[in-house]
């Protein structure tokens, strides 16, 4: 391997052409050598190859996170906040914390390819676009709210890089009392990505990858421990990767470099992550929304294609953050973090205008969306257990703060737009006038203290939470518009009472945070500041823990309200309501030695509950399916010790594209297979992996509320993992 990666081009700046022959040299060996190694291994034993490749998972060792659940493919509990890390069995809400085994054997390249696997999530754009948002029990997660290690505002523009990820963190259900408020203030849930550390193997590990059509990478991952009881820690992670992806004459190019150190002690505990990603997207996946007002949905157009041919996108982000912990005695801890992101973008911004029509037909107006983030996010906190009488307590208090400059360029060309249609998409409109540079538009400030009580009765049979947050949001723009500022109190009501050794049954009543807005111009209240509003979700659920299978049942009703002004009075206010009422299936785990299963079911009854006039009251919510379904299955084969098979099924139903509900958007079913073989060449462990998403080359849409896009095409991804 280290011979044929080092016929690599000089080491300054390199060519596409150098980079495309370095990326193909470096994939090629790694398939030599595991084929190679393949050949090798042919007259050892079955029993000494599957005792030589298997791999032992130490995330447990690294950071204090929870331990894998049976199978490896998800853990037993994640990080909660002001909540800490719990394990999913004690704590009132319904969690799914993805390990690094999953996300490795998906191939998965952001956190999108992750959380597809729950029913209870589906995200808002396909492979190949340039971002990634999520929906959750109906509700949206901007990317932007995804939080790095507990802290907000610290995630890059558009998609997270996975390569320097340990674990995927979801909650589902409004989640603004564990961690407070993201700069997005997203409702839906929230998702935590925590960054890798060394573990107390050593680890050096490069991976070739390929994604079809023609794109390439390099994946180099290094981590050691030092110290008399390796205390401290360092790892490393670089990629780069380049080439036409699943779209026709696309390009798809990201560079990371991300450093991690981290120092475990007896009782203090510290990290620090240094991440830069930079990026470069040409003809990415695009949204479109349809015209107002039409009931027959355009075919879906060819996968491989861009609606705006020639676009492109560019991002840049610098992220710095680091945490600390120290036990001041064996039931006190205290703890804090800070972090500093800076992320810039420059995108071509082409826009539908008017939308498209039923036949396809639409308008293209050009121009630029440049734009840049400057954030710092912080928080710091104490827990602490004691008893009073035979009553255990665990409390915590918090303090967060977020602080975000925020600016942009915007231009477009003018209305209406030039004549296009999805089927033969037209080249782009001139843009006639110079680019100009983003200047300072609005400042964020998010403050939030928080305090919190887990109570146990009954040698912790019953665990009580009880607590609340107090969130303050401020926001100050210089165009002149009236600056928001005002608070509300998050409360969190939560109760797991477990019935059994290992059935826990729970209840939450909490809320989601966003800010309440103020009463603009021809309005009988203008200037009115209302104070943040509650997205209230009350919930109660079942968890059974079987040994090799984990078992969750939840039942939720979200009530969401929606600023209205009426249409007699004048009075802008927040009467209005959206309601969601869900049933959720889980099922995770190791049903029998070798084969890992993961499925789930999700029901929505989502509803226009209280409209401005009445207009469309009673409606289904627009955007939000009814029925979700996914089953997975991961399978160590008996035949050939080392390969495994695995399979994925994504069904969404159909649901309506519009609050009038006139414009129904189709199901949608995807079946995703994937292979992988380990096996050894001398002492090197090798893993080849192939996973083929979309095998049937489905044709669909991808839906949110007000837009649409095409999901991805059949795509083809290999890799090839060498450990020295």
């Amino acid at each position: 391997m280290s011979s044929s990666c080092a016929r690599l081009p000089h080491a300054g700046p390199f060519t596409p052409t150098e980079l495309s022959r370095g990326l193909r040299l470096c994939l090629g060996a790694c398939l030599a050598i595991a084929a190679a190694g393949a050949a090798a291994q042919t007259s050892s034993t079955a029993a000494n190859r599957l005792g030589d490749v298997t791999v032992t998972d130490q995330a447990a060792s690294i950071g204090g996170l929870q331990k894998t659940y049976s199978g490896g493919q998800l853990a037993r509990g994640g990080d909660l906040g002001i909540l800490g890390r719990t394990d999913l069995m004690n704590v009132p809400f319904s969690t799914t914390n993805y390990t690094s085994t999953y996300i490795e054997n998906q191939q998965a390249l952001n956190i999108s390819d992750v959380v597809m696997s729950d029913a209870s999530v589906r995200t808002l754009q396909a492979r190949g676009g340039y971002g990634e948002d999520f929906q959750v029990r109906g509700l949206t997660i901007g990317a932007r709210d995804v939080a790095v290690n507990g802290l907000y505002g610290l995630s890059p523009a558009t998609r997270m890089p996975l390569e320097v990820i340990e674990r995927v963190e979801v909650l589902k259900g409004p989640g603004s009392f564990t961690n407070g408020v993201g700069p997005k203030e997203s409702v839906g849930g929230a998702i935590n990505v925590v960054t890798k550390r060394a573990g107390d193997v050593p680890l050096t590990r490069v991976t070739g990858t390929y994604m079809g059509k023609a794109q390439f990478g390099t994946h180099l991952d290094v981590g050691r421990r030092f110290g008399e009881d390796n205390e401290w820690g360092v790892r490393a992670n670089g990629v780069w990767r380049n080439g036409e992806g699943n779209i026709d004459g696309g390009r798809q190019r990201l560079g990371l470099g991300a450093l991690g150190v981290d120092y475990a002690g007896a009782r203090l505990r510290w990290s620090a992550d240094l991440l830069y990603t930079k990026g470069k997207s040409v003809n990415y996946r695009p949204q479109a929304g349809f015209l107002a007002g039409i009931t027959e949905l355009p075919a879906v157009p060819d996968p491989r294609q861009t609606f705006y041919p020639g676009a492109k996108l560019a991002d840049d982000a610098k992220t710095a953050l680091t945490r600390i912990e120290y036990d001041l005695s064996d039931s006190t801890t205290v703890y804090g973090g800070i972090g500093y992101s800076e992320v810039t973008s420059d995108q071509d911004f082409p826009t539908a205008f008017p939308r498209i029509n039923s036949a396809g037909n639409f308008g293209v107006q050009n121009g630029y969306y440049d734009e840049y983030n400057k954030t710092t996010a912080a928080d710091v906190g104490l827990r602490t257990r004691f008893k009073t009488g035979d009553v255990g307590h665990t409390v915590a208090v918090t303090a967060n703060g977020l602080q975000r400059e925020t600016g942009f360029f915007y231009q477009l060309t003018p209305r209406p737009g030039a004549a296009s249609n999805i089927y033969n998409p037209a080249p782009l409109p001139a843009i006639n006038f110079a680019r100009g540079t983003p200047t300072k538009s609005a400042e964020l400030s998010l403050r939030s203290v928080a305090v919190v009580d887990t109570l146990a009765f009954y040698n912790d049979r019953l665990l009580v939470t009880l607590g609340a947050r107090h969130q303050n949001i401020e926001q100050k723009s210089v165009n002149g518009s009236t600056p928001y500022d005002a608070s509300s109190v998050t409360p969190l009501a939560g109760v797991v009472f477990k019935a059994t050794q290992n059935v826990s049954v729970y209840a939450n009543h909490t809320s989601g945070l966003s800010a309440g807005g103020t009463a603009g111009a021809g309005t009988a209240n203008v200037g009115q500041v209302f104070a943040p509003q509650k997205t209230k979700q009350n919930e109660i659920g079942v968890k059974a823990d079987w040994g090799r299978l984990l078992t969750q049942a939840a039942i939720y009703e979200i009530k969401r309200p929606i600023a209205t002004t009426d249409p007699t009075t004048l009075v802008y206010s927040f009467g209005g309501e959206q309601r969601y009422r869900g049933l959720e299936l889980t099922a995770y785990g190791e049903v029998q030695r070798g084969l890992r299963l993961m499925a789930s079911a999700a029901f929505n009854d989502a509803k226009l509950t209280r409209t401005q006039g009445g207009v469309n009251q009673g409606n289904d919510a627009n955007g939000v399916p009814d029925r979700t379904f996914n089953v997975g299955l991961d399978w160590d084969t008996p035949w050939v010790p080392g390969l495994s098979l695995n399979g994925r099924v994504i069904n969404t139903s159909s649901m309506w594209y519009d609050a009038a509900n006139l414009l129904r958007m189709p199901s949608w079913t995807r079946v995703d297979l994937g292979a992988r073989y380990a096996t050894k060449f001398g002492n090197q462990p090798v893993v080849l992996r192939a996973n083929l998403e979309n095998v049937a080359n489905k044709a669909y849409w991808v839906t949110a509320a007000g837009y649409a896009t095409v999901g991805a095409p059949r795509t083809l991804m290999l890799s090839a993992q060498v450990d020295f």
